[in-house]
């Protein structure tokens, strides 16, 4: 019996996770206190909301934009480059963010550092972990991106009192350094296959003499051509309209209706909790359940957390909403990279979670600017609410209609034994 069939004490993968985790605390907790910055922004530049609102869609667009390219190179290159690369760009960018002289300089120095930073290392860590896990895939992709949760959690909230103690500039500075050190550290625990360390996924024993298997999984060109993946992209488009317009004007339109700055934050830290908590709840509901099914009850849950939205006039629904609504959004994020690995294999996922993300991208980039946008014409948020809860209902029929046939993998570069249609 060689080393490597004995399964080790503690199955690595879970080191990866938490890698993942901190990589996605760090670059999304960071971008997610934009919220917090919107008043700031607005008072220091004379802005309006609309454009200070671009600076997160801008971020946005990039670091999901990015994936399309940062996903094939974590399939080349493997993911530690990428990700150490991309936190230290987080912390770069919300450093010269704090020294901005000028709006367009925080767009270039946040949307460029964060948006740039946070696009290199997110399609590749969730792509490492889905090679890692198999059987537990859905749970531990959960895990993973919950980092984003406790971000949202942890992160607004802090950077208020920062804000409140040491101002807006000296505020970015300090996430900066927080950003690059904790960041760019976790990040160097990144491993891209379990075969790299002789292991198997989910920490099963190695078999003796056994062969690495060419990695299966559909072609690109063939996956992205398939009705699954159009539909599935389409969907997703749909709902990034609405998806992040509570992360940058949540906070803002509490203080409309005169909550206090900090309670109003703190709105963001209840999202971050219902995300963290649905990423955990309902990675494993999805695993036990299924993916596709679960993934209809995400968009369902996120449309009628906007309903609340509309409703909300006080804090404490306000509160309802933001739990509710993280809850669902939490368990979107946790679903989308494990359907990937789940209808197009291995192969190529970190290339197709990449594409399939541009379309959050494109979401991103219009839909947050545009409700700040419709804010300054109409002194309301509205038209944006309900916008984003049609997006969602529209996005469940699409899911609902993609098909669901199962497909049979060749190796990566070859043809498909099953049709995707």
């Amino acid at each position: 019996m060689t080393n490597n069939s004995m399964p080790s004490r503690v199955f690595y993968g879970w080191f990866v996770v938490a890698a993942a985790f901190a990589v996605t605390f760090v670059g999304f907790g960071s971008a997610y206190t934009f919220s917090a910055f919107v008043i700031p922004l607005q008072n220091e530049f004379s802005a309006s909301r609309g454009s200070v609102s671009l600076v997160f869609s801008l971020a946005g667009f990039l670091y999901f934009g990015l994936g399309v390219l940062s996903g094939p190179l974590a399939d080349r290159w493997g993911s530690r480059t990428l990700a150490v690369a991309g936190m230290i760009l987080v912390g770069l960018g919300l450093a010269l963010a704090g020294m901005a002289r000028t709006l367009t300089e925080v767009y270039i120095a946040y949307g460029l550092g964060v948006g740039l930073g946070v696009g290199l290392s997110y399609v590749p860590v969730l792509s490492t972990i889905q090679r890692w896990f198999v059987r537990r895939r859905g749970f531990a992709s959960g895990v993973a991106v919950s980092g984003i949760g406790v971000g949202t959690l942890v992160m607004p909230p802090f950077s208020a009192l920062l804000i409140e103690s040491i101002g807006w500039r000296d505020a970015y500075l300090v996430l900066g350094g927080l950003a690059a050190v904790v960041g760019a550290g976790m990040a160097l625990l990144i491993v891209n296959n379990p075969r790299d360390r002789g292991a198997a996924p989910d920490g099963d024993p190695v078999q003796v003499g056994a062969r690495d298997e060419p990695r299966k999984g559909f072609a690109v060109a063939t996956a992205v051509k398939s009705p699954r993946f159009i539909g599935l992209y389409a969907a997703c488009l749909l709902c990034s309209f609405g998806v992040f317009v509570p992360f940058a004007h949540l906070a803002p339109y509490a203080m409309d209706l005169g909550i206090a700055p900090a309670q109003a934050v703190y709105l963001l830290a209840v999202i971050g909790l219902g995300s963290t908590a649905g990423r955990f709840l309902l990675g494993g509901f999805a695993d036990r359940y299924g993916r596709r099914f679960s993934l209809l009850i995400m968009f369902v849950g996120m449309a009628l957390a906007m309903l609340i939205w509309l409703i909300a006039t006080e804090f404490w629904s306000l509160v309802i909403f933001a739990l509710v609504y993280g809850i669902f959004y939490g368990g979107w994020v946790a679903v989308l990279p494990a359907l990937v690995m789940d209808y197009f294999g291995e192969a190529k996922v970190g290339s197709l979670i990449g594409i399939l993300y541009t379309s959050v991208a494109f979401g991103t980039l219009i839909g947050p600017s545009l409700a700040g946008y419709a804010f300054d014409l109409t002194q309301s948020y509205t038209t944006p609410i309900l916008a984003s809860l049609c997006a969602n209902l529209v996005a469940t029929v699409i899911a609902a209609g993609t098909s669901i046939r199962r497909a049979r993998f060749s190796t990566s570069e070859g043809t498909p034994d099953a049709s995707l249609h």
